[in-house]
């Protein structure tokens, strides 16, 4: 099939460059004639595994190729996929759906008789309607088809979802619709009971609340993090207990400074704002987005308390700026809000990413200083502070980075290290949900007022499990 694919930014160019492995004739259009450029001589935009591999093969197959000339290219293709940028409106949270109009009033012109027109952006409920009805005004006549089918593509392994996905959403309004894109999916051989066949509407709000979901999820554990701070439980113990009934589920259960990227906060934005225009407030979304901002500004409060309540005239390195590992994507990333309250109460700065640090620039403070490695930026340190849960973080020589700090003090926002691991390491630890040193003076106080209520029996096996940490199910067998 000749497939244009409208927009080479993240879905754009992973939809695209998985289509020509697949065998289809695709061609990638841009607005934007640098980045054109720059994929025509091998080079890629953004980071994410296997795409580079997967362009490269693309183009010497001669299957995928990049242009600049919309129409020219609509006019070629049998399917159009449009995946341009949909992001938050600053002024009111809505989506801002004008790159997705201005490449419909591009493409509509040199439609041909049956094209089929896939939205594959995230859009509002209602949208693919719109798109249709501009259609038809913009290029009377001819036969065409509009159809949604959003993407679930997770940063980091991109590639692995669009060819072996849970499900595949199609929202047609016509069974030809249907039946084309049915195809296109079996040919990269994607099994048909994946494939989740819906009206256009539906599909535009399955990717809305889908991602919503995901981030009360994220929300939720978080605050449990925090509870369990407050009454010295551990919060891996709370979410493997949880997580392992199969209604809950064990993903997105794991606490860290809050939820960022090019999804879940617009998305989670733009779902609330259709709950508003349509009356069926989404006060659930609402909570948890609120939720999030809270979580920001708890974690810098989190580093301050570390730090012994003021950060002024220390030195602070942030292991990872992206929003997650696997990217370097910077947008919404808790980094930013990080970086920033930490330079406002005094703190220098000096921070390290495997692959974020360009886009990271413009976004954080101009003080901010960007370092080669993680020892680079740990030099001097007062403190260091895990952000994004890189690998390479876990292979780091401990003894080295002790030698290299001002003080061996280490809050991990992300758990990636076990509190007896970086004691032993002569490391000060400070996790979430998991016994930080001012957790731990509170929690002594608390046991000392149970050992006087039950004469001793609670204290002493406080003690041995802060002293002696076991697996769950090692303590019950040598209870018993």
């Amino acid at each position: 099939m000749r497939i244009a694919m409208i927009g080479t930014g993240y879905v754009g160019l992973v939809s695209g460059a998985c289509f020509a492995q697949a065998g289809h004739q695709v061609t990638c259009v841009d607005i934007d004639c640098a980045k054109v450029a720059m994929l025509n001589s091998g080079g890629v935009p953004i980071c994410e595994p296997g795409l580079a591999e997967i362009i490269a093969e693309g183009r010497r197959k001669a299957t995928l190729r990049f242009s600049s000339d919309v129409q020219a290219t609509a006019a070629a293709a049998q399917a159009i996929f449009v995946a341009v940028g949909t992001p938050s409106k600053e002024s009111d949270g809505h989506a801002d759906l004008s790159g997705l109009y201005r490449a419909i009033e591009e493409i509509a012109p040199a439609l041909r008789r049956g094209c089929l027109v896939v939205i594959k952006s995230t859009v509002p409920i209602g949208t693919g309607d719109e798109v249709d009805l501009m259609i038809r005004r913009l290029r009377p006549g001819p036969a065409f088809e509009v159809a949604s089918n959003p993407e679930f593509l997770r940063a980091g392994c991109a590639i692995t979802d669009f060819t072996s996905p849970d499900r595949v959403v199609i929202g047609a309004e016509s069974d030809r619709a249907l039946v084309i894109l049915r195809s296109l999916y079996h040919e990269m051989g994607i099994d048909g009971a994946r494939i989740v066949a819906t009206q256009r509407r539906s599909a535009e709000l399955i990717k809305y609340a889908a991602n919503g979901f995901l981030a009360t999820k994220i929300a939720f554990i978080n605050e449990i993090a925090d509870l369990c701070e407050s009454v010295d439980a551990r919060v891996s113990d709370v979410a493997l207990g949880i997580g392992l009934d199969n209604r809950i589920g064990k993903q997105f259960l794991s606490p860290g400074p809050g939820f960022g990227g090019s999804c879940f906060p617009k998305d989670a934005k733009a779902l609330v704002k259709a709950g508003e225009d349509h009356g069926t407030p989404m006060r659930i979304i609402e909570a948890v987005l609120a939720s999030n901002e809270r979580r920001k500004r708890s974690i810098a409060a989190k580093v301050r308390a570390a730090s012994g309540g003021d950060v002024r005239g220390k030195r602070i390195a942030l292991f990872g700026l992206t929003f997650k590992a696997g990217t370097d994507d910077m947008r919404d990333s808790p980094s930013i809000a990080l970086a920033h309250a930490l330079v406002e109460g005094g703190a220098t700065v000096h921070a390290y990413d495997p692959v974020g640090v360009e886009r990271a620039r413009p976004l954080l403070p101009k003080c901010v200083r960007y370092h080669a490695t993680a020892l680079d930026a740990a030099r001097g340190a007062h403190m260091a502070v895990v952000v994004t849960e890189w690998d390479e973080f876990r292979e780091l020589d401990f003894a080295m980075l002790k030698q290299q700090m001002m003080t061996p003090l280490l809050v991990d926002l992300r758990n990636m290290f076990s509190k007896e691991r970086m004691t032993g390491s002569g490391f000060k630890y400070w996790g979430l949900g998991k016994g930080s040193s001012f957790i731990e003076e509170r929690a002594l106080s608390i046991s000392l007022r149970r050992r006087s209520a039950t004469g001793g029996g609670y204290r002493a096996r406080h003690e041995s499990d802060e002293l002696s940490p076991m697996p769950f199910s090692q303590s019950i067998a040598a209870a018993e």
